[in-house]
């Protein structure tokens, strides 16, 4: 019965039922500071919603202010990691919620933030150890964020150092794992070949470039989604760039084809981007 229920939320992550996912990660309130005055949150999430948005990642205390009607059609992912730019160390991550909490708060996922070449990587490990277990016990479906970030870390963006931290999250218990993109982004695709478990890009194009335009390359490169924040909720129109980002992510171009088809999505404004993933082939690896 407990891994039905994982089956079930699993499920429920992927609107469309193509594994494939668009989410919207919310929890930079804590790292950085608030996205939008608190009268606009509501309106916010609204707008993700309606824009098509898959899922969307906040912390524990921010689930409990949503109302329910809110997230009818879009998942629950409630993060369990946190810290503050504020900090000593701003690539220690520390546990300040459970799986129980999430299920009580009517989580469809859990997220866990993990530094691979940070001081504290080996405390962040053991957490994600122990929220894979806590997770297995509860059927609760575990996204690990992992990321290449520290002083021991030379090149974030090195193909074959993404590829080993996949394999991290997979090892120790997750379900799908987010990471950056490796650049040049071609070079995406091996990161894809070498994880057992579904790959979600984090963020948008490092050169602030058209955000579609990325979206349909990284898609191509064999991705299985895109967890977007900071380029969402600060757009003019939220609703609009979600609309166009799970246009990329689901495969529902102009012309009906998928992103890794043609290379081709449709923005926003109905156009279609004409490029696919060549155009991130100069991007430099060196670019953070």
């Amino acid at each position: 019965m407990l891994k039905t229920g994982k089956s079930l939320r699993l499920r429920r992550l992927s609107l469309a039922g193509d594994d494939r996912y668009l989410f919207v990660p919310l929890d930079h309130s804590v790292s950085d500071g608030p996205l939008v005055p608190a009268g606009q949150w509501d309106d916010l999430l609204r707008a993700l919603v309606a824009g098509g948005a898959d899922g969307i990642i906040v912390h524990k205390g921010r689930a409990r202010a949503l109302a329910p009607e809110v997230l009818r059609s879009c998942a629950l992912v409630v993060h369990l990691s946190a810290s503050t730019a504020c900090s000593a160390d701003v690539d220690a991550k520390v546990l300040v919620g459970d799986v129980e909490e999430a299920l009580r708060l009517g989580a469809d996922a859990v997220s866990v933030h993990v530094n691979i070449g940070s001081d504290t990587e080996g405390q962040q490990l053991a957490d994600l150890g122990a929220v894979a277990r806590s997770c297995d016990d509860w059927g609760m479906p575990l996204i690990a964020m992992i990321y290449p970030r520290g002083p021991r870390i030379e090149n974030p963006r090195d193909p074959a150092l993404l590829a080993h931290l996949v394999n991290v999250a997979a090892d120790l218990g997750a379900d799908m794992v987010k990471t950056s993109v490796a650049l040049p982004l071609e070079r995406m695709a091996e990161v894809v070949a070498h994880s057992p478990i579904p790959v979600l890009a984090a963020g948008g194009p490092p050169d602030g470039s058209d955000l579609i335009e990325y979206g349909t390359a990284v898609m191509a490169s064999g991705c299985h989604g895109l967890a977007v924040g900071r380029r969402i909720f600060s757009a003019p129109s939220p609703a609009s760039l979600v609309a166009g980002l799970a246009a990329v992510v689901h495969g529902r171009g102009a012309d009906g084809t998928t992103p890794g088809d043609t290379g081709q999505a449709t923005r926003p404004d109905g156009t279609t981007n004409g490029m696919g993933m060549t155009h991130y082939s100069t991007i430099g690896a060196g670019v953070v």
